[in-house]
């Protein structure tokens, strides 16, 4: 069988799907590889959400077109959102390109690597497809930190987002195949997992579950050596006090909360069509914080949007000074020609929304690294996920606080005791804060009773570009 290799651009949902298709041709008996020149066949799995993503999906289309052309592969197929968007264009503008899969297309997969067969033309809609317990996936993160996603699909309006029209309607999977498949990624050794969906408090709803992410977290969380269990991301009008009694409740879910706001100003969230102000906010995370006093609390803002006005961006600054985000990201308005915004009217320069990210961003700067400061000299439970990839310090890790793949990290400089395993959970004292990230001195002492099998180690099968949106160009996903 052929050597397949992938890369996979985009947010956790995205590499889920990377993941499903790769487990698909494993399932077929083909080799998986990370080395785009070992592979017979390439495949780039694609994000378009912005102009950004469009740009960088592009470039890798076209970077692994030179190994077809001058190297060994002989196919190269490209998926994901892209193709939704530009199909057709895809196929007229890069002869290289031998098939398309859209993102409900995900099991012509096996089609696009089989032998002689070709995937040019350009096909219509597919019916919405959503994966289940048994669908296999090779993983692509290491064991011990998996993603689940328990939805897809958006029924939300917002004027400014394209995803609705490449994902199809809100449809939530089964809870008790969320549940299997949690069962069975634990008994492979995942310790945290988090639950991934464009509005995972929407989760249930169009299965007529009342509560129906409360319901999921209360039962994933009975999962013997499951240690942490967290959900991306909130929709705010859709944070109950259910959800929040259920994470304050819940042990071993993260005391974490993702809820991409986009603004603050009244007039631009009406303009969003996403409704409420800033004021409602405040009360809204208040409500988070008299309940979870500890809780993390994580947005992301659009500046630059049509009609966004000093006294806009004002309110904006106001409330994020007020609000006191752990984490917060900041990206441009992309003015997407398939979106209900492109046609408004006071289109703001780039270089002026480019300012106000950056004013933005520098004020998020300092509350960050202040309320890292106060964790200096506490001693928290830490996910070790191996040896510093990014410095000379030896570890790296993560806290309760911080998401896989998208906050800052912990960087261990000392280590009492035994040299710790990828995916163990350890004592830390917090020794030095940055703007985002901390230093830690690793204790002897691990955290809680659950081990990860020696065997939980995995080789990585997906090259993974675009996926970490970090604190200044975080993509929101709602």
């Amino acid at each position: 069988m052929a050597k397949v290799g992938m890369v996979s651009l985009g947010c956790p949902k995205n590499l889920v799907d990377s993941e499903v298709m790769l487990g698909l041709l494993a399932e077929r008996g083909h080799e998986l590889t990370s080395r785009a020149e070992d592979a017979d066949i390439l495949i780039v799995n694609t994000c378009s959400f912005i102009e950004p993503a469009k740009r960088e999906s592009i470039d890798a289309i076209l970077e692994m077109a030179k190994h077809k052309t001058s190297g060994r592969a002989k196919r190269l197929i490209v998926a994901g959102c892209l193709v939704e968007r530009y199909r057709q264009e895809i196929l007229e503008q890069i002869p290289e390109v031998d098939f398309v899969i859209g993102t409900n297309e995900l099991e012509r997969v096996v089609e696009a690597c089989a032998p002689g067969l070709s995937g040019r033309e350009a096909k219509g809609a597919s019916a919405p497809y959503l994966y289940h317990e048994f669908t296999p996936r090779a993983l692509s993160t290491p064991r011990f930190a998996a993603y689940i996603k328990i939805a897809e699909g958006c029924d939300h309006p917002c004027s400014f987002c394209v995803i609705p029209q490449m994902r199809g309607h809100f449809r939530s999977r089964r809870f008790e195949s969320v549940v299997k498949e949690a069962e069975h990624l634990v008994r492979r050794g995942a310790r945290e997992i988090t639950l991934v969906g464009q509005d995972t408090t929407s989760y249930g709803q169009d299965l007529g579950l009342h509560d129906g992410l409360p319901l999921l977290l209360r039962e994933l969380a009975k999962i013997p050596e499951l240690v942490w269990l967290r959900f991306l991301y909130c929709y705010p009008n859709r944070l109950t006090p259910a959800l929040i009694e259920a994470v304050a409740e819940t042990p071993r879910v993260a005391k974490y909360f993702d809820i991409p706001l986009q603004h603050a100003s009244g007039p631009i969230l009406k303009a969003m069509r996403r409704g409420s102000n800033g004021a409602q906010f405040l009360r809204m995370l208040g409500c988070i914080r008299a309940a979870i006093p500890d809780a993390t609390l994580r947005t992301s803002m659009i500046v630059g949007f049509p009609g966004e006005t000093d006294d806009d961006f004002r309110a904006l600054m106001d409330f994020v000074e007020a609000a006191e985000f752990d984490h917060l990201g900041v990206f441009l308005y992309s003015n997407e020609e398939t979106c209900a915004s492109h046609e408004f009217r006071c289109q703001v320069e780039t270089r002026v929304a480019r300012r106000r990210q950056r004013e933005l961003m520098a004020l998020q700067r300092k509350i960050s690294r202040r309320k890292l400061s106060e964790k200096v000299g506490k001693v928290l439970p830490l996910l070790v996920e191996g040896r510093s990839q990014q410095t000379e310090l030896l570890f790296e890790g993560r806290l309760e606080s911080q998401a896989p793949g998208i906050d800052g990290q912990v960087y261990i400089n000392e280590v009492r005791g035994e040299e710790p395993l990828p995916g163990e959970f350890r004592w830390v004292t917090i020794t030095q804060a940055g703007d985002y990230d901390l230093v830690a001195r690793l204790e002897a002492e691990c955290f809680g009773e659950a081990r990860i099998p020696a065997s939980s180690n995995c080789h990585q099968l997906v090259q993974i570009q675009g996926s970490a949106a970090k604190q200044d160009d975080a993509v929101p996903y709602l």
